[in-house]
């Protein structure tokens, strides 16, 4: 029964999600450019053998990963930290926990806009204060070694309410008498915290992880506003990348390329991520 009620969704994620992924895995191997008039040709795997002798493909894969990798994972501390305060009892906590979700709830293109005047020199608050104590200007957006340092504040604040919220949901399925019996048998606070909260929020971690690490991996609108991959490249992601070659550059045929060889990416890191958090799980289990 439960099979059958999930099914017009199952069907409606394989119609939205599939019939694209079948269309951009299509032209992958064809050769559909400015050059060919626009027309896909078979062009015999020539696409990919491209593929692996781009540098800047292999350097936007590194960069997207880096940025994925630090952006989830503070987010995810940030997150645990929120939901828990935001899960005890105090007043003034709904509005509290409204307010909170309202950087998820701005669009990111505007958001994006505020960190970019934020870091922006010579106009930006950050710079104007070190001008007033007699700094030098830090140049962030132009400093290629720190400038992805910013999009990953930009992110983190953007997407760690979503994390939270998720955890919240969780926090709110575990039992206070799983605690209250924990704290009768002379369990501190923090023990509870790694005995109870986190064992039982695991699931819930491990879909707020999977989730984020998704969108994460297919940052676009956030770097093309704030820095538009630069300076230098040093900040393009693989979703700009595929942007570039198919908006600036007309070539259709290697933009699917570069976008298929992401997902495939995406989806050996989420398979590495859920293998790892299960069998630490399990580890956990035979070690009691």
């Amino acid at each position: 029964m439960i099979q059958l009620l999930l099914l017009p969704a199952a069907l409606l994620i394989a119609l939205v999600f599939g019939i694209p992924l079948l269309r951009y895995s299509w032209l992958s191997f064809h050769a559909d450019s400015v050059l060919t008039g626009l027309v896909a040709i078979p062009n015999h795997g020539a696409n990919w053998l491209r593929l692996l002798h781009d540098q800047r493909f292999w350097q936007d894969t590194y960069q997207t990963a880096r940025f994925a990798t630090v952006s989830v994972s503070l987010e995810l501390l940030l997150a645990i930290a929120i939901a828990l305060l935001l899960d005890q009892h105090w007043r003034g906590r709904g509005v509290v926990r409204a307010i909170s979700l309202l950087p998820w709830a701005l669009p990111t293109t505007v958001m994006a806009l505020g960190w970019r005047w934020i870091f922006n020199t010579p106009y930006g608050p950050i710079e104007q204060f070190t001008e007033l104590i007699g700094l030098q200007p830090l140049n962030i957006l132009s400093n290629p070694y720190i400038t992805w340092l910013a999009t990953v504040v930009g992110d983190v604040w953007k997407t760690t309410p979503f994390a939270a919220l998720i955890l919240l949901a969780g926090l709110q399925t575990i039992p206070n008498d799983l605690y209250e019996a924990f704290y009768l048998e002379g369990g501190h606070p923090r023990a509870a915290l790694f005995k109870i909260t986190l064992p039982l929020l695991q699931p819930y971690l491990l879909l707020s992880l999977l989730f984020r690490l998704a969108q994460a991996f297919g940052v676009f609108d956030l770097i093309q506003v704030m820095t538009g991959g630069g300076p230098a490249g040093s900040t393009e992601s693989l979703a700009l990348y595929a942007y570039l070659n198919a908006m600036r550059f007309l070539d259709f045929g290697y933009s699917s390329t570069v976008m298929i060889s992401g997902f495939l990416l995406l989806v050996i890191a989420c398979l590495l991520v859920w293998l790892i958090i299960n069998q630490a799980s399990h580890w956990r289990e035979a070690m009691k």
